[in-house]
């Protein structure tokens, strides 16, 4: 599992990098929005071009084993034929970390402990619950009584970001 300041972080894993050189490589990846109650989460297509929102997982065992968030994470990537992870890795407007970013870490380094071949990226997700909040009020959503779409919203802001990224390497 790697991670650095900025828009997105490279590859993680023994299993090798889930990029060449940086660009893309075919397959789906999901994206998650760590939180203390719920975990956003998103998908994209297999050439990284739409991230879509999938669902939103209820945070019932959390830190530090995350047992049944792992449980239903697992089930969705044999679901969806995933081939990496990029969880959200949340900082202050400064890039400092807070409690979030500690809880967003120990759910990547369970995750890797339990999935050791698949590739987890941590990516700077400030302002994206903030993005998609917005998006969504814009659109005409309530957005205080639909606090599970706004978490897969900001699942489908950061993995979007992600995918953008790795596109633009090419």
């Amino acid at each position: 599992m790697t991670d650095a300041p900025g828009a997105a972080a490279g590859p993680a894993g023994p299993a090798g990098p889930a990029t060449s050189g940086g660009g893309w490589t075919r397959g789906r990846r999901l994206g998650l929005d760590v939180g203390t109650a719920r975990i956003g989460v998103a998908s994209c297509d297999p050439d990284g071009i739409l991230a879509t929102p999938v669902e939103t997982i209820k945070v019932t065992d959390g830190d530090p084993g995350w047992a049944s968030e792992l449980r239903r994470l697992a089930e969705l990537v044999e679901e969806y034929d995933t081939v990496g992870v990029v969880i959200g890795l949340p900082t202050s407007l400064k890039g400092r970390e807070t409690a979030s970013t500690a809880m967003a870490r120990s759910f990547a380094t369970a995750l890797t402990a339990g999935a050791p071949d698949l590739p987890v990226d941590l990516v700077d997700e400030r302002l994206t619950t903030v993005t998609a909040s917005s998006a969504l009020h814009g659109a005409g959503r309530n957005t205080r009584k639909q606090r599970d779409v706004i978490d897969q919203a900001a699942a489908v802001v950061l993995l979007q970001a992600w995918i953008d990224s790795r596109h633009a390497r090419r």
